[in-house]
């Protein structure tokens, strides 16, 4: 291709990009969802919170599912003025009791409500939420209401597997990812400061 047929294909480019920013007009917070079966989930959303907090944002994160292990995100953001709420029974085929990891997804999202009310907040990270209304620990109706009533400007980020098709349809961005190849399926064992 000629550098004139490039250039000329580059500044048509440009025109539809401008022209669809331009349209952009509405400015708010909005639902973003991590979701599918690829590992990555967990690790979008916090890179999401980073870049805010980067830019000088406040926010907050709530994680379900997760253990008491270190966790190389918290370490550099509660750093930062990121407040943290986890759940902290670890993974739910560990403990196999449905009656106290109910409790403990309750507990934690009592935070998670706390947060989706504030106004001081800019994002809200809820890591993991689509397992716990999948095994009916936190009602759906509820989630969606609390995300409806959130400060208008308050961005959250939602991630986990088998995100529930009312989520997806609230949500302003959701990403899927999908598994193609992990380390883990030829024998890898899970690396701190790369796994988690």
């Amino acid at each position: 291709m000629s550098e004139e047929r490039h250039q000329q294909r580059q500044q048509r480019l440009k025109e539809k990009v401008d022209a669809r920013i331009a349209e952009a007009r509405e400015q708010r917070g909005i639902v973003i969802v991590f979701t599918g079966n690829g590992k990555g989930k967990t690790t979008a959303g916090f890179g999401t919170v980073t870049r805010a907090v980067g830019h000088g944002m406040r926010a907050g994160v709530i994680q379900f599912i997760k253990g008491q292990w270190p966790n190389g995100e918290r370490n550099l953001l509660e750093a930062h003025g990121v407040e943290f709420q986890v759940m902290a029974t670890g993974f739910t085929w560990n403990t196999q009791n449905r009656i106290t990891d109910r409790a403990a997804a309750q507990e934690v999202w009592q935070h998670g409500l706390r947060m989706l009310a504030d106004e001081t907040l800019d994002v809200v990270l809820l890591d993991e939420l689509t397992y716990m209304v999948t095994y009916d620990y936190i009602d759906l109706s509820e989630v969606i209401e609390a995300l409806n009533r959130r400060p208008a400007n308050q961005t959250v980020i939602i991630t986990g597997r088998a995100c529930h098709r009312e989520l997806l349809d609230l949500a302003d961005t959701v990403s899927e990812l999908r598994p193609v190849k992990h380390a883990f399926d030829a024998g890898i064992k899970a690396q701190q400061g790369i796994d988690w």
